[in-house]
């Protein structure tokens, strides 16, 4: 699965409400550490995403303003976690700012794990 590209502030609630855990990344295109992070974030929605489970979402601040302000997002990048449509903490973090990759990697494996623990058991209850 690749990142999702949220154009829209119905976009990005469509994907809260259709995915139990989302990690968003909130950047902008002149932000040079958001270039730095970006392949790597994209590695990690490629290795851990599960459709209806885990999801990487990316959303411009300078096109998503609504999105961006909702959310109090004043550095780029700034990653957020989601549970359930709600923000939550991962690994201890309830916010990375700035290209700070142990974090980031550390809160993303994390939802990972759970993810696939809850995807694990949705499959067992069928």
């Amino acid at each position: 699965m690749t990142v999702h590209h949220i154009n829209t502030p119905q976009e990005w609630k469509s994907l809260l409400s259709s995915t139990q855990y989302v990690v968003a990344d909130f950047y902008a295109d002149w932000c040079g550490p958001c270039k730095a992070i970006a392949p790597m974030y994209e590695q990690l929605a490629k290795t851990l995403s599960i459709p209806n489970f885990l999801a990487f979402a990316k959303i411009n601040v300078d096109t998503n303003k609504a999105v961006a302000y909702e959310h109090r997002v004043s550095a780029m990048p700034t990653f957020l976690f989601f549970k359930d449509s709600k923000r939550v903490a991962a690994n201890g973090n309830s916010m990375i700012q700035g290209a700070d990759w142990p974090s980031l990697k550390a809160a993303c494996e994390k939802m990972g794990k759970l993810a696939k623990e809850k995807k694990a058991a949705a499959d067992q209850a069928k």
